[in-house]
């Protein structure tokens, strides 16, 4: 009995000891799966990331950078940032019409693209409110409608053009501090304090997943601007100094060498204009140079006298600046136009639009005697505070040269400093692209000459010469963090307003007001009977812009018989189709019409029928 208990017993030991062993085996075992597992984890992650650094997966998308205005041009400044499904515009700016267009009122650009892409667009950014950066932005908001981000002033002078357009109720604009930070989704605009000739314009940097571009908008590097706010360079080295995928930067002044002279020195040349003289003075200046205006005032009000405001957008432009407070000037100092002759000469300042000679402008209206409210009289100190752009030399000069034919005395930027540019020159641009140190540089708003001065400029300060990209309105940029490259084009181009048309006016229609305008017009008027091919009435010879009738009667008949001879050919030719008729007579009194007179003219034939 007691064997079989200790064998029992010696039995169970065994049992255990084994069930032991198995326990221990099995946990060593599942020990040694668990680090195989993670080491085999590791060498996952590891091929993981080595197909990451080979790009095999998660490659991001490339930024697309596109202007549609503004490059090649100065005027009409719009530019797309495009990544994945977002659209950013900056700016939507607008171009006066050159010598050639005859008849048009604007040059907007062309949208369609956008219009194509309008379920991307989460916003329009805007630098400043300037005309070529704001003034077609009522057309752009009558296609799609999409939030604006600008600061106070450009926000203000947004409205007064919506309002004219009838938009304003329908407008989603957004006032935007300077130092803010908007957040589109994939891509964030910070506004950062930039100098101009107009208060409130800003550069922009703009965060995207393949890294940080900044557009200047326009700049200059004024130290001591009227309104002490100095350009946040602190700001802009600190950007720079985390790493900068690409900059944008105003050409205007690219040719210049130096610097741009303080909008302050103006006001010193204000003061001793101002200072003594008996005269009535009248200021012509851009209506968005605020500071300008706030000089003027300083001036007015420091020799005591009253300022009457003369052009709807010198009237709109500083209403609006008071409104805000971005012109201070003491109570009673503005007076209605219509009050100027409650006052002497010496107790007056008019200010007025026309500093660039425009036809309808104030001021050409002046100094050709047609202002209703304003007579210049030998006893007027005429100030041009401006420089002709580009183009208006002539308008200027004839002005200048009617009022000094009138008596005025007449003081412009030739004969003393009455106007400092809102655009950096040379050194400005230097410091900029030494403070940002971008990879890729993109110099915009100039013409082609002012991108390839700035070009070479950026390649002084070390940008390698493969890394500046000049490129024309439609021209899309791609970039990310290792390249940069041209790859295809959008549709751009200049689109034409004509009163209320909008498009309508294309290169056909121009070409024929050009011809009109240099070798005039004659319209054939007859009746001819379907049937026979004969000619019941007429011809009637009618010219306009070609020869005055009645000291040409000869010519006309001569004209008139030629046409019955080109008629009656047709007709023993069996030529009963009308349009082949007038293209014949068209072609035939053109060359008969040149070997006699060697012009030109418009040929319209017009055919009844009896």
């Amino acid at each position: 009995m007691i064997k079989k208990q200790t064998k029992r017993e010696t039995a169970t030991k065994k049992m255990l000891l084994e069930s032991k062993e198995k326990r221990n085996y099995n946990k060593l075992e599942e020990k040694e799966t668990k680090r195989k597992n993670t080491k085999r984890g590791l060498k996952t992650r590891a091929e993981h990331q080595s197909n990451l650094d080979n790009g095999f997966n998660f490659k991001k998308e490339n930024l697309k950078i596109i202007a549609l205005g503004g490059l090649d041009e100065i005027g009409k400044n719009i530019t797309v940032f495009e990544y994945s499904d977002e659209i950013i515009l900056v700016d939507c700016g607008l171009e006066f019409p050159e010598d050639d267009m005859l008849g048009v009122d604007l040059v907007i650009p062309d949208i369609t693209y956008l219009e194509r892409n309008k379920e991307k667009i989460k916003g329009l950014v805007v630098t400043h409110g300037h005309e070529d950066h704001i003034g077609s932005i009522p057309y752009l908001l009558k296609k799609i409608n999409i939030p604006i981000y600008a600061t106070r002033l450009t926000i203000g002078l947004i409205k007064n053009k919506l309002e004219e357009h009838k938009l304003l109720r329908s407008a989603k604009l957004k006032i935007v501090e300077q130092g803010q930070t908007i957040n589109f989704g994939k891509m964030q605009v910070e506004f950062i304090r930039s100098s101009h000739s107009i208060p409130d314009a800003v550069m922009l940097a703009i965060y995207t997943p393949v890294g940080t571009v900044i557009h200047t908008g326009d700049f200059k590097v004024d130290f001591t601007p009227i309104d002490d706010k100095v350009m946040d360079l602190g700001r802009i080295a600190e950007i720079g100094n985390k790493g900068v995928l690409a900059l944008l930067s105003d050409s205007t002044n690219s040719e210049r060498k130096g610097f741009t002279m303080s909008e302050s020195s103006v006001g010193e040349v204000f003061d001793r204009l101002f200072q003594n003289c008996t005269k009535r003075i009248v200021v012509a200046t851009f209506a968005s140079n605020v500071h300008r205006v706030q000089q003027i005032v300083n001036s007015a009000v420091k020799y005591k006298r009253k300022i009457a405001v003369c052009g709807r957008s010198m009237i709109n432009m500083i209403n609006t600046a008071r409104e805000i407070g971005y012109i201070k000037v003491p109570d009673n100092v503005f007076i209605d136009i219509d009050m100027i002759k409650n006052y002497t000469d010496e107790q007056l300042v008019i200010i007025t639009t026309g500093s660039q000679g425009e036809t309808m402008s104030a001021l050409t209206r002046m100094a050709n005697g047609d202002h209703k409210k304003v007579e210049i009289t030998p006893n007027d100190k005429v100030i041009i505070s401006a420089t002709p752009i580009p183009g208006n030399e002539k308008l200027v000069s004839n002005v200048i040269n009617d009022l000094m034919k009138i008596g005025a005395e007449v003081i412009y930027s030739s004969l003393e400093d009455v106007h400092v540019s809102g655009h950096a020159c040379q050194e400005e641009q230097k410091l900029i692209l030494s403070l940002i140190r971008p990879k890729y540089f993109m110099p915009v708003h100039g013409e082609y000459r002012q991108l390839m001065a700035h070009s070479e400029t950026a390649k002084k300060m070390g940008i390698k010469p493969e890394n500046i990209f000049i490129t024309a309105n439609g021209r899309i940029l791609e970039l990310n963090e290792n390249e940069a490259k041209l790859t295809g084009t959008v549709p751009s181009g200049k689109i034409l307003v004509d009163g209320l048309g909008v498009g309508d006016v294309g290169n056909i229609v121009l070409r024929d007001r050009q011809h009109l305008s240099q070798d005039g017009l004659i319209i054939i008027v007859m009746t001819m009977d379907s049937r026979t091919g004969e000619i019941v009435s007429g011809p009637d010879v009618i010219s306009r812009g070609f020869v005055y009738v009645r000291e040409s009667e000869n010519l006309m008949e001569e004209l008139k018989k030629f046409i019955r001879e080109e008629v009656r050919k047709c007709e023993e030719k069996h030529i009963t189709d009308w349009s082949t008729i007038k293209s014949n007579l068209k072609d035939n009194l053109r060359d008969y019409v040149f070997t006699k007179t060697k012009r030109n003219p418009m040929i319209l034939p017009i055919i009844m029928d009896l």
